[in-house]
């Protein structure tokens, strides 16, 4: 082993992915575990350190490399020993001088002054924090003054982070590429807008706000928040993923909506506020949309708010047919209803857009307005693969009879469908039809009913939520 290249070595390393196998094998000689310790770049830590400084200093010592590097501590308790504190910061920041990316996950004794000896990682470009409570934008603002090769800064449920000069410095340097914030009741949707020149080059965005907190207090923003005057331009944004959010006209993210040439993924969780007019707008400016996901906000108590606000209608989708000829993944979610509210797209909009796109994956979820002559053009679909139906009660027998027709089709998901029994499952059984079928929640589905229905079949029959 000793007599062994350096280079063959190396090459044999390369070709061991699990870390246990690895350590296994630097135990194997002193000359394994040199060199083993200093190609190893990536290290996931956590509660097993005990006690934690002491461990970690030694894992930063021998491996020196380390490009990326996660701390979590998920289900810790007080038993396990200390969790890391600000004083392991530091010891990672002088002894793993190659460190790109960090990942700090229920670090709850990490603040501000554990960030700060961040600031002399000078190629770190991706920070990911997920609920560590005890920073705050100061911490965040020395990271970024200190790495300013940040491209990729991920906040989860980081209560004490607020918008402040972070976000604009971020901005002014250019380098963001992607951004997740989610749950961190300190930043609003219209602060985004602090980003500025740096709006420019984002590739994805994710913005959730906490529905809890937010929510009860959207109705008096709303009515008090000026409209945003600043021109912004989203010319590199590919995924954009909304969440509880603002996008009234004038209000929250509003600028955001038909300013995306390049997108290619939309999520729109819950959003108050889209109107027509934004599907529009989105449909002429990004014709490489691929994928679009919409779930309709539940009844809100500011109900004049949602009736005048929530104008989506069938021409909404028709404008996407028209103008987003990629799009190939459709999910329509009508949140908790059986039965979506008679404003919202009708069944021949639905298939309109089906039609006229090569939609490959399609989810409904609560589309009440679906029924069997619906299944009937569904299932006639060229490209349509996989199919997801979730509480559509107005679809039988009749309607899963079409299935067998599909051209294209492999994969069904029935969940929580009432109209559905075995007699509409006959067809496909020992057809060789589908490679997947799912079935959730159907009490008129046996098991028995569907055995050789497809090559793979998943069946849980929980009818909890018929109660």
């Amino acid at each position: 082993m000793e007599n062994l290249p350096e280079s063959l070595l190396l090459d044999i390393l390369k070709r061991i992915d699990r870390t246990a196998d690895r350590n296994s094998l630097s135990l194997v000689c002193k000359r394994l575990h040199r060199v083993e310790g200093e190609q190893r770049d990536f290290l996931r830590v956590g509660c097993r350190m005990n006690p934690a400084i002491e461990a970690f200093t030694a894992l930063c010592s021998r491996f020196s490399n380390l490009s990326k590097l996660e701390i979590v501590y998920s289900g810790w308790k007080s038993s396990l020993g200390k969790q890391l504190g600000n004083e392991g910061l530091q010891v990672l920041s002088s002894n793993c001088p190659s460190l790109e990316e960090l990942s700090l996950n229920f670090c709850s004794f990490i603040d501000d002054t554990g960030l700060r000896y961040l600031s002399s990682c000078r190629k770190l470009l991706s920070l990911k924090l997920n609920f560590v409570p005890a920073i705050s934008s100061i911490g965040i603002l020395s990271v970024i003054l200190g790495c300013k090769k940040i491209s990729t800064l991920h906040l989860i449920r980081c209560m004490k982070v607020s918008s402040t000069e972070w976000l604009e410095l971020l901005g002014k340097l250019s380098n963001l590429r992607e951004l997740s914030i989610k749950n961190c009741r300190g930043i609003r949707e219209d602060d985004l807008i602090k980003l500025g020149p740096g709006w420019r080059k984002l590739r994805r965005l994710d913005f959730a706000v906490d529905a809890y907190y937010g929510y009860p207090k959207v109705h008096d923003h709303l009515l008090l928040s000026e409209c945003h005057k600043e021109v912004v331009y989203c010319d590199e944004l590919k995924e954009l993923s909304l969440t509880n959010c603002i996008v009234a006209p004038g209000q929250g993210l509003s600028f955001i909506l038909g300013r995306c040439d390049a997108l290619e993924k939309l999520l729109l969780d819950m959003c108050l506020g889209v109107t027509h007019s934004d599907i529009v707008a989105l449909s002429r400016k990004s014709s490489n949309l691929r994928t679009l996901v919409m779930r309709l906000p539940l009844e809100f108590p500011g109900n004049r708010f949602v009736n005048s606000m929530w104008e989506l209608q069938d021409g909404s989708l028709r404008a996407l047919a028209a103008g987003c000829p990629m799009l190939n993944t459709l999910e329509l979610s009508y949140s908790d209803w059986d039965f979506p509210p008679t404003s919202c797209f009708t069944q021949d909009a639905v298939i309109a857009l089906i039609q006229s796109c090569p939609i490959r994956v399609l989810n409904l979820h609560g589309a009440g307005f679906l029924n069997d002559i619906g299944m009937k053009a569904i299932c006639a679909a060229q490209c349509l693969q996989v199919l997801e139906l979730t509480k559509c009660q107005k679809i039988s027998d009749e309607g899963l009879e079409h299935i067998i027709k599909s051209p294209s089709l492999k994969t069904i998901k029935l969940c929580k469908c009432l109209g559905v029994t075995d007699t509409g499952m006959k067809p496909l059984v020992d057809s060789h039809k589908l490679d997947l079928l799912t079935v959730e929640g159907c009490p008129q589905i046996s098991k028995e009913g569907i055995k050789g229905a497809a090559r793979s079949i998943s069946y849980k029959q929980d009818l909890s939520w018929l109660y």
